[in-house]
């Protein structure tokens, strides 16, 4: 039985822009991702394999993919388990001080149990990102291909888990805005295209 999973990044949001984390802070689009979430949907429109769309219940996720799926007839399915990982009382905070006075990526890689104040560890998030994709392979175990929208860090933490079993190497999976990735599910998991920004031309 195989499932291909279509990973797509939400579009710019302004936290984005800033360099700054905004995790389960519900977030809007800025111009800029809404059109690169309709240059998309002009690159799904040659994917006749996608037979159902996933998403993340945030806003950005949401919107990305009613913009992304215009030209697809079916209509986004929400699973909370998609979300982003949430970083707790630092949300909202620049990467770059993240890194200088919290260490926030080395102390989450060094142990995947380890939570920001009141955020979710690695271990949480690999957990309910792994519990979403199983729900969706046993709807979709026929070598359909499935679109899901999420986010770059929860997606990073998912693929870690299940190509290395470890989702303490998700610093190797970075993911830029309205990406699109390819995973599948066959005997394990195989990482097709990645990151895959191509059809966003100079909105990439």
């Amino acid at each position: 039985m195989t499932t291909n999973l279509l990973f797509l990044r939400h579009g710019q949001i302004k936290a984005n822009r800033q360099g700054r984390w905004h995790g389960s802070t519900d977030s809007a689009l800025t111009l800029k991702g809404r059109i690169q979430a309709s240059l998309t949907s002009k690159a799904l429109r040659s994917r006749p394999e996608i037979s159902a769309v996933y998403t993340s219940p945030l806003q950005r996720c949401r919107h990305t993919a009613r913009l992304a799926t215009t030209r697809l007839p079916y209509e986004p399915v929400v699973i909370s388990g998609l979300a982003e990982m949430s970083i707790g009382d630092w949300e909202g905070q620049k990467f770059n001080r993240l890194q200088s006075e919290q260490q926030l990526i080395e102390r989450c890689t060094k142990d995947i149990h380890w939570c920001p104040p009141n955020g979710e560890s690695l271990a949480i998030v690999a957990q309910r990102m792994c519990d979403a994709i199983e729900q969706i392979k046993k709807s979709h175990s026929d070598g359909s291909t499935v679109l899901v929208v999420s986010h770059g860090a929860a997606t990073a933490i998912a693929i870690a888990t299940l190509i290395h079993s470890d989702p303490g190497q998700w610093g190797g999976y970075h993911f830029r805005n309205c990406s699109l990735t390819e995973l599948t599910l066959k005997d394990g998991a195989n990482l097709g295209s990645f990151d895959d920004c191509s059809h966003l031309g100079m909105f990439g």
